[in-house]
């Protein structure tokens, strides 16, 4: 690693994307809301989709691809408000405490399947790639750490691995804070809020992604 990114650039590059990470956005909020109603073990489906989808974003704003989204941004409007619509939608079934993603007593929870793993990675993949907000920090943020003097595979490489186990610290972080929270309102009418509260999270997010 030493031969492929200089220690200084590392000793600068971890705090500025973990402070980036850890704050509060789209895909920690989703994280958090998922604690909340499917647990940290199922929500780990999710966090895989967020990083691929991350590792996408980062991969294309270095090699230009940014480019051809700020040419098209029609196309990049209608991939947003679709994916905001999806989060929308589940942020409604949660307030009326429907499908899957819901939290339920634990004398019910034998009724129900949980969210299949394909749907929560779908979930994740989609809240990454369709936030403009991540795309405009990995434009601004990532091209700088690169060095001209060195092979861009490697280097690229390297920084995407850090970038996605500190993403992953950090999303466990909010979804262990998130099924934390839950446990504490676990009884009689307080499922009904925390699925209210997840839904309006959710509502959230969708309108962010949408219209953020």
């Amino acid at each position: 690693m030493l031969e492929v990114i200089d220690l200084s650039v590392l000793a600068l590059f971890v705090p500025t994307f973990f402070f980036v990470s850890i704050t509060p956005g789209m895909c920690m909020t989703l994280a958090l809301t998922l604690g909340m109603t499917v647990g940290v073990r199922r929500t780990a489906w999710m966090m895989l989709g967020e990083l691929a989808g991350v590792a996408l974003v980062a991969v294309s704003a270095v090699l230009g691809i940014a480019a051809l989204m700020l040419r098209y941004p029609e196309a990049f409007q209608l991939f947003k408000y679709a994916g905001g619509a999806y989060l929308a939608w589940l942020g409604v079934q949660m307030w009326r405490a429907r499908g899957r993603m819901v939290m339920v007593a634990p004398d019910e929870r034998a009724k129900g399947p949980p969210p299949a793993r394909s749907a929560l990675a779908l979930q994740g993949f989609l809240t990454a790639v369709a936030n403009p907000k991540g795309w405009a920090f990995f434009i601004a943020l990532l091209p700088p750490f690169i060095s001209d003097d060195r092979p861009l595979a490697p280097q690229l490489a390297v920084l995407i691995a850090i970038i996605l186990l500190l993403e992953t610290l950090c999303m466990l972080i909010y979804a262990t804070g998130g099924r934390t929270l839950s446990r504490l309102l676990e009884r009689g009418e307080n499922v009904r809020l925390v699925n209210r509260v997840a839904g309006t999270l959710m509502l959230s997010v969708g309108a962010w992604l949408a219209f953020g």
